[in-house]
């Protein structure tokens, strides 16, 4: 009986201490996130970079839990461009990284090519991420130019040219 009553205390103890209120900085979090102006700004950017170098592309800009905050579509870009952008968008904001190096590592890891097997995920170069100092507040995902490396260099083009807004 005493064997029962004191694992009855100790379970009542870890339970307590398991239901235990949070503190207050544990409870409500502050996180930086994209406008609706900044994906706009973005996504307007990349399609012009990569319209410059006679790429038809479309442009998706997703906030830092991967949801759509603006999309732009060239004239002339493939139908199939859409969701392209998109899921590059989505895998780079997802993963903290640009695709084109989450796709050269499953290359040579093989323990993560196993990435291609998460929905959504687009392991093909043109996501990057969009970030504030190291924190990444959302991505930008390219699809229509002739290469995922094309892709990026149109993304990178946009960041770079809101670098003063990304502080």
């Amino acid at each position: 009986m005493i064997f029962l009553t004191r694992n009855f205390a100790l379970t009542l103890a870890t339970a307590a201490t398991l239901a235990a209120p949070l503190s207050h900085a544990q409870a409500v979090r502050t996180e930086r996130n994209m406008s609706l102006a900044l994906a706009t700004q973005l996504a307007a950017d990349t399609v012009a970079a990569c319209t410059a170098s006679g790429h038809n592309v479309t442009a998706t800009v997703v906030d830092r839990a991967g949801s759509v905050r603006a999309v732009m579509r060239a004239d002339n870009a493939g139908p199939h461009t859409l969701v392209a952008s998109l899921q590059k968008a989505f895998t780079s904001a997802s993963a903290k990284n640009a695709t084109l190096a989450m796709m050269e590592g499953a290359q040579k890891n093989p323990a993560a090519a196993n990435l291609v097997h998460i929905p959504g995920f687009l392991l093909l170069g043109g996501g990057v991420p969009v970030k504030v100092g190291t924190e990444t507040i959302g991505a930008i995902g390219v699809g229509g130019a002739p290469g995922g490396h094309l892709d990026e260099q149109c993304a990178v083009a946009a960041l770079d040219k809101a670098k003063d807004l990304l502080k």
